[in-house]
């Protein structure tokens, strides 16, 4: 008499042949497996890992550094000569990279949780290795470009810091599932101690990680100083094209309380605004002069100056992508914008009661007002009627000449001095660039930040008392001890007494796996049922076989 098992009925299981299928193309059933991943693939885990940490600070830093796209696209112009958005396509290939290594390391994560073995297909290989090496070449890029804008992530990290660790925090929580899974699923070996001791290491880290975090807005709201002045860089130039008069009134409607320029002059010795050194980005001069375009910009006289347009540029190359939410009369306003004098923006500053803070250029040595540039800009504001003290003079050249000419101007150096020395020149302030200057400076000193856009700050972007963020630290902390506890426990509970065996884990022999997928794909699956008369049943064999010759599991299940 024959007795046989009960057959294994195999349910389909869509959501795991997806997850293997996507990141190895193991979509069949016999091409899964609860094996160890080998050596190789642990070393592509690394890489993903890597690459997925490095697009993440990547990212973050082209977050953080949002508010000087500006300064990044004029770094290139000046380098090229070509006014282009260079962040467009730095962001897209960013965005695209981040999306595409994230969903790998998603599903990587996933084998993991669920046991199968890790089999990155070959064409991700490809992908993760050239996302990796496009970053890493732009971080050497922008290394060389704008080195000084690495600064921007530490003074971030002031602001954001405290969310980023309560986001780490949960993140290394909810990996105690892996980590559980992995300690109580299988004996523990050397290689799995190690790894749960880098995990605790790592947990334990954040855990007093908020002991390391100094924030500026951690500070109780009654401490907290009067607003700091806001200075319009160049007007708004996020509201209408830079150095023009629209430019400053829309500043000065936005209640700053000083206006900054940069100062060059005429040919004829007018001085007037413009940032460049030559007039082709923000000017059609390549239009009306096509043969100067390339041009020191003071080499022009005053009425070449004022017959070229200051503003179509801005509507066509839309620099800060604010065009679109312009109302229509702004739009013809800036459309019409020529070249402005000093004389011109000091009207407005007049008029409005507000500060003047100016860069001054000196014309090339061949400019016929080399030697009398700085007394041509005095005589400037001679002519406005300003009161001396609300100018802000930044030429170091010819300051000692300027101190008795006018000597109520309020004096500021834009090179980084110690107190002594300001002391010893006179200076009553800095214009410095706000990665020069820690937080403890700018709150002790009085000096002006040169890259302050022209918007209202009525208060801190947040604001948390020392004792309010303790309590949240320490209830985090809490709440993610009893959270990895409780997982441990439960994955215990769940784990226990269950066999590592599993239907899913047929697969070929390691002959047959290494036999090409043409040959795995004619493989197939044999059940013949049993017939049951008056309590005796009979059956055949059950049989995994192909018609290649390779070796085929029977049913040992029958007694004899």
């Amino acid at each position: 008499m024959v007795k046989h098992q009960p057959l294994q009925v195999y349910e389909r299981q869509l959501c795991l042949s997806c997850l293997t299928g996507i990141y190895g193309c193991r979509w069949k059933r016999y091409q899964r497996s609860h094996d160890d991943s080998s050596k190789w693939e642990c070393v592509w885990f690394l890489i993903l890992t890597s690459t997925f940490l490095l697009l993440l600070v990547w990212s973050y830093f082209w977050w953080a550094a949002q508010n000087d796209y500006g300064e990044f696209n004029w770094v290139l112009y000046n380098r090229s000569g070509e006014w282009t958005d260079g962040t467009v396509p730095i962001l897209a290939t960013t965005a695209a990279g981040f999306t595409y290594v994230s969903f790998l390391m998603m599903l990587a994560l996933c084998h993991v949780a669920v046991g199968q073995q890790l089999n990155l297909y070959w064409l991700h290989k490809i992908g993760v290795t050239a996302a990796m090496m496009t970053t890493i070449t732009g971080v050497i890029s922008i290394n060389e470009l704008w080195g000084e804008e690495w600064d921007i992530i530490a003074i971030s990290l002031q602001a954001t810091g405290p969310f980023l660790h309560l986001g780490a925090l949960a993140a290394i929580t909810a990996l105690s599932w892996l980590m559980a899974g992995q300690v109580i699923r299988f004996e523990k070996t050397r290689f799995q101690l190690v790894v749960l001791l880098v995990y605790l290491s790592v947990l334990l880290a954040l855990y007093l990680a908020p002991l390391t975090i100094t924030s500026p807005c951690l500070m109780d709201r009654a401490s907290l100083k009067q607003r700091p002045n806001v200075i319009g860089h160049r007007g708004a130039p996020m509201l209408a094209p830079e150095n023009t008069v629209m430019s400053f009134n829309k500043a000065v409607q936005h209640k700053v309380n000083g206006l900054e320029a940069d100062v060059t002059v005429s040919l004829d010795g007018v001085p007037f605004l413009m940032r460049d050194r030559t007039l082709r980005r923000t000017t059609d001069v390549a239009k009306v002069f096509p043969a100067r375009q390339f041009s020191d910009a003071s080499l022009f006289n005053w009425t070449e100056l004022r017959s070229l347009n200051a503003g179509q540029w801005f509507l066509k190359d839309d620099p800060y992508r604010t065009v679109q939410s312009m109302s229509q009369r702004d739009l013809n306003r800036a459309g019409n914008q020529t070249v402005c004098s000093l004389q011109e923006l000091l009207r407005v500053v007049v008029r409005s009661n507000r500060s003047v803070v100016f860069n001054l250029r000196r014309p090339p040595p061949e400019h016929p007002r080399h030697g009398s540039w700085v007394n041509d800009t005095l005589q400037a504001f001679r002519r406005s009627g300003i009161p001396e003290e609300q100018v802000m003079w930044t030429p170091d050249w010819g300051r000692e000449m300027v101190q008795q000419e006018a000597p109520g101007f309020q004096q500021i150096s834009g090179a980084k001095l110690s107190a002594e020395a300001a002391r010893e020149q006179g200076l009553v302030g800095l214009h410095l660039h706000y990665s020069q200057t820690s937080a403890v400076e700018i709150r002790y000193a009085h000096g002006l930040p040169s890259d302050v856009t022209s918007s209202w700050v009525p208060n801190p972007i947040w604001l948390m008392s020392p004792e309010e963020y303790c309590m949240v630290w320490i209830t985090s902390d809490l709440v993610s001890f009893a959270i990895i506890i409780g997982i441990f426990a439960f994955q215990k509970w769940r784990l226990s007494g269950m066999r590592s065996y599993n239907p899913e884990q047929i697969m070929l022999s390691a002959a047959a796996v290494r036999s090409s997928s043409r040959d795995v794909s004619l493989m197939k699956e044999k059940l013949i049922f049993s017939e049951i008369n008056n309590g005796t049943s009979s059956a055949e064999e059950l049989s995994l076989y192909s018609g290649n010759g390779y070796d085929g599991y029977t049913n040992e299940g029958i007694a004899h």
